[in-house]
């Protein structure tokens, strides 16, 4: 922003002093000195008002990575004989 600042203050005080009233001649090809100034004091302003920093990428980051660990033992569904008939029942088992 300062930079902005400072470049605008430059230039309006260089553009001051040709601001000023001058009688319309053109001899020795002053008119096109004015032409080639003007050019070349927009171009400065232009490049100095354009010349911002790109903005920057949008920021994604993924997630991070989870581990879990499975427990040691697990519980299972065993089928067995009674002796009177089939049942169910959940055993613990471990690895």
């Amino acid at each position: 922003m300062c930079k902005i600042i400072s470049a605008t203050l430059a230039v309006t005080l260089v553009a001051g002093a040709s601001l000023l009233p001058v009688p319309a001649r053109t001899e020795n090809g002053q008119i096109a000195a004015g032409v080639v100034g003007g050019l070349i004091g927009g171009a400065l302003l232009g490049g100095a008002l354009a010349a911002r920093p790109a903005p920057p990428p949008p920021a994604y980051y993924a997630p991070a990575p989870v581990y879990v660990e499975e427990p040691v033992c697990r519980l299972v569904r065993e089928r067995y004989w009674d002796g009177y008939g089939w049942q169910f029942r959940r055993v613990q088992v471990c690895d």
